[in-house]
């Protein structure tokens, strides 16, 4: 029978990865088989400026906090898993996909988004939206084409003007 000692610590754990849950936008399971603890280490750097976190936790264990939450990804807790953690929608979703690309060693799985259990293809969706910078430089695009359309008109009106006179 496990000690008192060890039972806590893995209380706290399973606290842990429920308050972390709760308050992540974006949580991505992926698995990391035969990464390197380089490849590990360039991850959380990667993360980190997107203010996401990765943590490696017993699959029993995040499914224990899970099920405190009524969130079911038993499915995929199979073999060696990782969690990012993301305070935001998209940013975490972009930089782990743009990681697994480089990282063929690296496989998401699946992930919660806005508390709702989300699959690789919804987790694709997410990370083909164009960042922040990009939507607003193709809003500006678009903006910028009625204007010189506007511009195009009253020129031309004008100079209709001037030759009626």
């Amino acid at each position: 029978m496990a000690s008192e000692k060890i039972l806590n610590a893995k209380k706290e754990v399973v606290a842990e990865i429920t308050d972390k849950v709760k308050n992540s936008e974006s949580v991505i399971l992926f698995q990391y088989a035969e990464s390197s603890v380089a490849d590990m280490q360039e991850l959380r750097r990667d993360l980190k400026k997107v203010d996401s976190e990765v943590k490696i936790h017993k699959n029993t264990l995040v499914k224990r906090a899970l099920d405190d939450l009524n969130i079911d990804l038993a499915e995929y807790l199979e073999g060696p898993n990782a969690i990012v953690f993301g305070k935001t929608l998209l940013e975490p979703i972009k930089a782990i996909d743009e990681f697994a690309k480089k990282h063929n060693n690296i496989k998401l799985v699946a992930g919660i988004i806005n508390g709702e259990v989300v699959t690789l293809d919804t987790i694709k969706e997410y990370a083909s939206i164009p960042s922040m910078e990009g939507l607003l430089t193709m809003f500006a695009g678009g903006l910028i084409e009625h204007v010189k359309n506007l511009s195009i008109a009253l020129n031309l009106y004008a100079e209709k003007l001037g030759e009626e006179n």
